[in-house]
């Protein structure tokens, strides 16, 4: 019996390395018969390949993979983020700077959200960085309507159960009142579809603004809305472990240049 690890990555993992599409986009356009390796059509995402093989998506050739970039983008509201809007809706794509590459989101925000939003041309690092087990901090500045007080998100403190779906125990501080409205800082490591507002809603609180301020150890700053910023390479590689790291010892905290 032959148990020998097949050389190489498989297809799905090489097209999304490449820029072409994330793992799971990359499977679809395999079972439309759009990918060949060596002349032929490949019909199962199961296929190891290596850097010898002959891989075409559309009949053009695989581009050499690119290294691994990450963008941060003050996201604004009213911008669906999708690649294309079923409704029509204007996308944060058809509001990129010119020359920026094709990217991907990491996650989503609302579209009545702000904020940070991670963009990657590499659909690997895309993956990771969704991933709940990478255990990332995101932070958010959220404006409800109402007078809670501190006890009021001892709930979500615990973690909360919505329609049946449980919610992880979410980092809740009130900052100040303003008026008919109070600020909250909120902290969460799963990002479900629209938890914040719907845990809210739970403790009698209705969300009329919601920035994401920093994405694990990556800061909004002072970023203005519609910008995109590039990462340094040094801080993708530290933060994502890739070849030629800075040890975690020798680490400092990635911080943002300030605009002047």
């Amino acid at each position: 019996m032959n148990t020998e690890t097949p050389k190489g990555d498989r297809i799905a993992k090489v097209l999304a390395r490449a820029g072409v599409a994330s793992r799971r986009e990359a499977e679809r356009m395999i079972d439309a018969g759009r990918v060949t390796v060596n002349g032929k059509k490949i019909e199962s995402p199961a296929l190891n390949v290596t850097d010898k093989d002959r891989i075409t998506v559309d009949g053009k050739p695989l581009a050499e993979p690119e290294p691994e970039r990450i963008w941060l983008y003050h996201k604004p509201t009213g911008l669906v983020t999708t690649n294309k809007d079923e409704k029509g809706r204007e996308t944060i794509f058809d509001h990129m700077p010119e020359g920026m590459p094709r990217v991907m989101t990491v996650g989503r925000l609302d579209l009545n959200s702000e904020g940070l939003l991670l963009l990657t041309n590499d659909g690997g690092v895309k993956r990771k960085l969704e991933l709940p087990s990478t255990g990332w901090l995101r932070k958010y500045r959220v404006r409800v309507n109402g007078r809670p007080a501190d006890n009021t998100f001892a709930p979500l403190r615990k973690g909360v159960s919505i329609e049946g779906e449980r919610f992880q125990p979410m980092e809740v501080s009130l900052d100040r009142q303003q008026g008919a409205n109070a600020w909250v800082t909120i902290g969460i490591r799963e990002g479900r579809n629209r938890e914040i507002r719907r845990a809210m809603e739970t403790v009698g609180l209705t969300v009329n603004r919601l920035i994401r301020v920093s994405y694990g150890p990556f800061q909004l700053g002072q970023l203005k809305q519609g910008e995109v910023e590039e990462v340094r390479r040094r801080v993708v590689r530290d933060q994502l472990g890739l070849d030629g790291a800075t040890p975690p010892e020798a680490r400092k905290t990635p911080q943002r240049k300030r605009r002047r």
